[in-house]
């Protein structure tokens, strides 16, 4: 067959138009190995405990024990409380701006807010998946789930349907729960104490599964987790044991190995169940851990806490606005790798939040945080 030179040309023209579509529909829609940047701002709703909590306890019936609007909280970043249980931001706060979003606004107190668009931050200290924990002084994840729901509706009126319902298909859901369930089993006379070790996970992990599988039924596909941290090894943890020899409290660490493990087997069983489920799930035990045994590798100099009282600056008593007074505060919080009894500092944060955003899958897999907002779930 014979062509012109200006029908040739056109043919070309016309044939890497072609094929540069095919292309870009292949990636976006076809190979999930391929990743595609989203047509339009990802949203981040947020759940979970004190690990992720941005001041949604201020605005609820509790007590100090469960807040951190007091000072020093709050005193390398913000220069004021805000709520967040530690010197400055959060994992969540480092991810939104990786991800380009401003800080995610707490439920409360703002209920139908403006920024919602951009996500909502659920997560309060001191929660659990189970109802039971710390009931009557925090929002549990079943409460947050019912939040969530209101959102969802909020956002169908605001958007319609059709924008809403691709808003939340193309979301993160991003979840810490669990510590709190197992750290009470120790502070209080519980008496789930007489379930084994291997039930009691179940059941966090029951709730944990109908809370995913919820937000699975109302759009969300792509999901992210920090597992549990070491508990035993928390300064809060260590100061209840005041013989113990080891540099962690065993009893506890079973229970979070346990946990963890069972959160990687149901992560992986439901990428198998639910149709376009995609998940990222961060080995926050070893990262904490590797941190704890080695901190100079990592910039720190203490792995007692900065803030509190007592043995490891363990006892809850950061501020002197709970049951202790009296409490004692580092003069640099960077140099340690807790800031108070029972949580990090926002330099370890930050460091943890690097590892789920761009982490390799032996860390944080089988998808990154990066990988999860840049890819479209073509809904």
């Amino acid at each position: 067959m014979y062509f012109s030179k200006a029908k040739l040309k056109l043919f070309i023209l016309f044939f890497v138009t072609y094929s540069s579509n095919l292309l870009i529909i292949s990636i976006n829609c076809q190979d999930d190995h391929i990743l595609s940047l989203p047509r339009r701002q990802v949203a981040l709703f947020i759940f979970g405990d004190s690990l992720f909590d941005a001041g949604i306890n201020n605005y609820i019936n509790t007590t100090t024990d469960y807040q951190a609007n007091f000072w020093p909280y709050g005193e390398s970043f913000f220069d004021y409380p805000t709520g967040r249980f530690s010197d400055g931001r959060l994992i969540p706060d480092f991810i939104a701006e990786y991800a380009e979003l401003p800080f995610i606004p707490t439920f409360l107190p703002y209920h139908n807010h403006d920024q919602f668009t951009y996500g909502v931050n659920f997560a309060s200290g001191g929660a659990g998946a189970l109802v039971e924990t710390h009931q009557g002084f925090v929002i549990d994840l079943k409460t947050q789930l019912s939040y969530f729901k209101f959102v969802e509706k909020q956002l169908k009126q605001k958007l319609g349907d059709e924008e809403a319902e691709t808003l939340l298909s193309e979301a993160v859901y991003l979840f810490s729960v669990g510590g709190n369930d197992y750290f009470n089993l120790f502070t209080s006379n519980s008496s789930d104490l007489h379930f084994s070790k291997k039930e009691f996970v179940g059941m966090v992990i029951g709730n944990l599964t109908n809370t995913i599988k919820e937000i699975y039924t109302r759009g969300g596909r792509k999901f992210a987790f920090a597992n549990v941290c070491p508990l035993g090894c928390l300064p809060a943890m260590k100061v209840l044991f005041p013989g113990s020899t080891s540099p962690c409290v065993e009893d506890a660490q079973e229970f979070v190995q346990l946990h963890n493990k069972a959160l990687s087997e149901l992560l992986q069983e439901l990428e198998g169940e639910l149709k376009g489920f995609k998940y990222a799930d961060h080995d926050f035990f070893t990262s904490i851990s590797q941190r704890f045994n080695n901190p100079s590798k990592y910039g720190f100099k203490e792995v007692t806490a900065c803030c509190g009282s007592g043995p490891y600056r363990g006892l809850s008593s950061c501020g002197g606005k709970r049951a202790i007074k009296e409490y004692e505060l580092c003069d640099n919080p960077n140099e340690y790798l807790f800031f108070d009894a029972a949580h990090s500092s926002e330099k370890a944060y930050k460091q943890i939040a690097e590892l789920m955003w761009n982490g390799t899958p032996d860390v944080t897999g089988p998808y990154n945080l990066k990988m999860l907002f840049e890819r479209s779930t073509c809904i």
